[in-house]
């Protein structure tokens, strides 16, 4: 069937959702989420505000349920859910979320650890002293009344506050597309930079920063570096970190405790302790033994209690990083005006705090300025009639009714309408004496009102001057000191400052477990001892890396996908001797299926001429080679950063510092090797993937190694995988372009196997071997000469069945009782028997 006039309008479905979204979001921004820069409300607040004045639950009245509250803002002018007015009445309650609560209330509103607050059926609330400010001169016409919902009503568009709403409690909101974030400074502070303004309106925002110092948030805590807070309020967006208020206390026993009296804004107590706590039992934080929150009505205290050893500073620091003891607020200071989101400075906010204000007080002097001419008309009129009392009662008691006296009033006495009127109903006492002196004493009093308020509306000066009188009253009434600290100085704590740069020795095993030691507990033992019991490795495993650094050095750690990632000396895992340290994926955001192929340790990564002329070169099993600059990776970053590309099928295999002046050696399974000058290698960004180091000949073979030497420094030693080995000067490779095939390093045959390792070593080194079967060796580099390059080599070590050699690691001699003792893990087999 057909419906008849149906009319169907086809529409593109792009415009329309381009158009309704445009018009939801402007909805939001403009009527729910931004605050108006005059008052610093958005509209359900000022609605609650309106809704409770017009209750009459003013300051001094007793206290009314927040149901009636907020049904009387919910049927008058705010046609949306009841929890969203009754939870923007909650936080306008709350002392903790505004540094100057807009509504008094009583009962349950909530806690700082998160609480909700209770139904509004047990609440009770009134408005502040303070709010009286914002909602004073509203009956004499100072704002524009728009109609509400059901135009059955009026309410303000904009509140003609006396107090800077926007600067003194901040707000915060998300539009679409848009959010605001502003901090909350305080009242005297605020009022004194507006009144500098007035005085000087060419004011530069330096001048008016030393006035109003830094935001002043109701948690209190302190504001750590400054650079931020300036950026805020030239721009209108910053990062203000704040810290936690902390003391340490000593118990008599002698240990310390941290005490928090004071969180940063916005932080949720109860989350905050059982995120310390969490981190306490994931081990990540160490020194702590006990958490408790005994906070009461006197105030906030947080008490962590650290173990016997524990450095309460070093404790301290390791919270601020870790947890919400230290946050940043972000801030951003978007607001409407005139109807339009705006980014706003400082100045620009005072600036239009005033223009408000000159509004405001312009549009109550017109008011009060017509009530006292209207006031003064009517006294004109009393006057007359009281000079000539006999005439015009005659003149009542003549006519009939009192529209006709009223006529005749006009007529004899040349009234207006309204003066008649008065005459007419005027009472029989006003005809005494002491009342008709009344009458012309308020006469010449409206007389000078009207004066003086004809004078404000012909003075720019003079109402500049009231804004500033009322902005000093409101200060006197409500001054109060500031909560929140100022740290200028400090900018990012550096937590190096809590460690000494002391020597340690970071070992790493074969198995990727990595701690530090202090040098000291290495001590120096006589020629010809047994050595001390090295690391309490597992079994098939050994230290494989001995690396000499001191505490503020950093760690490069580069993974087979080609990332790279940062740590500290001071934040690896401390041990003993005998410990066997901490699976570096513990340290790291490294994915699952990735691992640490090479470790690098750098001096200093704020050097500039130490990054600029060391770099990084990197080799691939496909024989890419790379080089970076150090300077590329002197900005850690927590998550690691790519290092280089890496082509699918491919793995990063090594990376080593040179100083750019080395010869880099590259050496495939098959035997070959290749030697070339560092400098064929252009330096390249972290993201490129590579060049050609070396050419692989056949499907199957990759590159087991890469050396970077210096000419005369060390040998060249190459081990196969059936126990064959053989040293040989470097200058015996002679030096080719990159990306050749290379020549051969040693004789490979059936007997040997594959090349399995390429190192660089001299009479110092001690090798390691590693078996598949799990022995591990140790042999003394001074044992093997030096050979020719087209050699089979020797063998290293004997075999058994078909066992094979699974690694080779050089190991510094000299770090000799940290290794595993002779025989403790295998036995060190054949001497080199010479089979040239």
């Amino acid at each position: 069937m057909e419906n008849v006039g149906e009319k169907i309008i086809k529409i593109n479905i792009e415009e329309e959702m381009k158009s309704s979204y445009i018009d939801y979001s402007m909805s939001v921004i403009v009527s729910r989420a931004l605050p108006d820069v005059r008052d610093g409300l958005k509209p359900v607040q000022r609605r609650v505000l309106y809704g409770m004045s017009e209750l009459g639950v003013t300051s001094g009245k007793p206290f009314k349920k927040s149901a009636r509250i907020v049904g009387e803002v919910l049927g008058k002018y705010h046609p949306h859910g009841d929890s969203s007015v009754y939870m923007a009445m909650v936080r306008m309650a709350q002392s903790w979320s505004l540094r100057y609560p807009l509504v008094d209330g009583q009962g349950n509103f909530g806690s700082v650890d998160g609480d909700s607050p209770a139904a509004m059926r047990y609440t009770e609330a009134r408005l502040m002293k303070v709010t009286e400010d914002t909602l004073m001169d509203l009956d004499k016409d100072t704002v524009d009344m728009i109609p509400n919902f059901d135009e059955s009503l009026k309410e303000p568009s904009v509140l003609p506050t006396r107090i800077p709403l926007l600067l003194v409690n901040g707000a915060s909101g998300i539009a679409v597309g848009m959010a605001t974030n502003m901090p909350p400074h305080n009242l005297s502070d605020t009022i004194d930079a507006i009144c500098a303004y007035i005085d000087d309106p060419d004011i530069e925002i330096d001048d008016l920063i030393r006035i109003i110092k830094a935001p002043d948030f109701p948690t209190g805590g302190t504001i750590y570096g400054y650079s931020g807070v300036k950026e805020a309020y030239h721009t209108g967006r910053g990062r203000i970190v704040i810290r936690s208020k902390t003391s340490v206390e000593t118990t008599p026993h002698g240990r310390e405790k941290l005490i928090v009296h004071e969180i940063p804004y916005m932080v949720n107590k109860a989350e905050l302790i059982s995120r310390i706590a969490d981190l306490v039992n994931e081990k990540k934080i160490d020194g702590i033994s006990n958490i408790n929150d005994e906070s009461d009505r006197s105030g906030m205290r947080i008490v962590i209690d650290l173990k016997k050893d524990a450095i309460a500073n070093v404790v301290l620091n390791t919270l601020l990083k870790h947890t919400a003891l230290q946050t940043s607020f972000g801030v951003n200071n978007i607001a409407l005006v005139g109807g339009r989101p705006r980014l706003l400075n400082l100045k620009d906010l005072i600036r239009l705090f005033v223009e408000h204000r000159h509004d405001v007080i312009t549009r109550r002097t017109q008011f009060e300025l017509k009530q006292a001419e209207d006031r003064a008309h009517i006294l004109e009129g009393l006057i007359i009639a009281s000079d000539h009392i006999d005439e015009v009662i005659r003149i009542i008691r003549a006519s009939k009714t009192p529209e006709e006296a009223k006529n005749n009033l006009i007529e004899r006495f040349s009234l207006t309408e309204v003066q008649a009127r008065a005459i007419v109903e005027m009472r029989l006492r006003q005809l005494t004496g002491l009342e008709q002196d009344k009458l012309r004493a308020e006469y010449d009093d409206i007389m000078k009102l009207i004066e003086h308020l004809k004078e404000i509306l012909a003075s720019l000066e003079l109402r500049m001057q009231i804004i500033k009188d009322e902005l000093l009253q409101v200060k006197a009434q409500y001054n109060d000191e500031r909560k929140t600290d100022i740290v200028y100085a400090s900018e990012e704590f550096n937590p190096e400052d809590f460690y000494a740069d002391e020597e340690m020795v970071i070992t790493i095993s074969h198995m990727g477990y990595i701690k530090r030691t202090p040098l000291s507990e290495y001590k120096v033992q006589n020629r010809g001892g047994v050595g001390s019991k090295g690391s309490a490795t597992r079994d098939e495993d050994f230290l494989e890396h001995m690396i000499m650094a001191t505490m503020h050095n950093t760690m490069l750690f580069f993974t087979e996908k080609g990332k790279c990632f940062w740590l500290k000396v001071w934040e690896i895992p401390e041990g003993t001797k005998q410990s066997k340290g901490r699976a570096i994926q513990n340290l790291l955001n490294i994915e699952p299926d990735d691992k640490v192929k090479a470790y690098i340790n750098i001096l200093n990564l704020k050097d500039e001429e130490y990054i600029n002329n060391n770099y990084i070169v990197l080799c691939s099993k496909q024989g890419i080679v790379k080089k970076t600059t150090l300077e590329a990776y002197s900005r850690p970053r927590a998550n690691g950063v790519n290092a280089i590309t890496i082509k699918d099928g491919d793995q990063l295999l090594d990376a080593k510092m040179t100083n750019g002046k080395c010869d880099i050696m590259i050496a495939v399974k098959s035997g070959k090797a290749i030697r070339f000058p560092e400098e064929k290698v252009r330096p390249m960004g972290r993201t490129a993937s590579g060049v050609k180091g070396i050419s692989l000949d056949n499907e199957g073979d990759e590159v087991i190694g890469m050396i970077c030497i210096e000419s005369g420094k060390s040998d060249v030693l190459v081990v196969s995988e059936n126990g064959y080995g053989k040293r040989s000067s470097i200058e015996d490779y002679r030096i080719t372009n990159r990306g050749g095939k290379g020549v051969k390093t040693i004789n490979m045959t059936e007997k040997t196997g594959n090349l399995i390792a390429l190192l660089d070593v001299t009479d110092e080194d001690n090798l390691m071997i590693i078996n598949k079967s799990g022995l591990t060796i140790r042999l003394d580099v001074s044992t093997l000469r030096v050979m020719g390059r087209n050699t089979q080599g020797v063998r290293l070590i004997n075999l058994r069945n078909d066992d094979a050699i699974a690694a080779v690691a050089k190991v510094s001699a000299s770090k000799e009782e940290n290794l595993p003792e002779e025989g403790q893990e295998g036995t060190k087999v054949a001497e080199s028997n010479d089979e040239e």
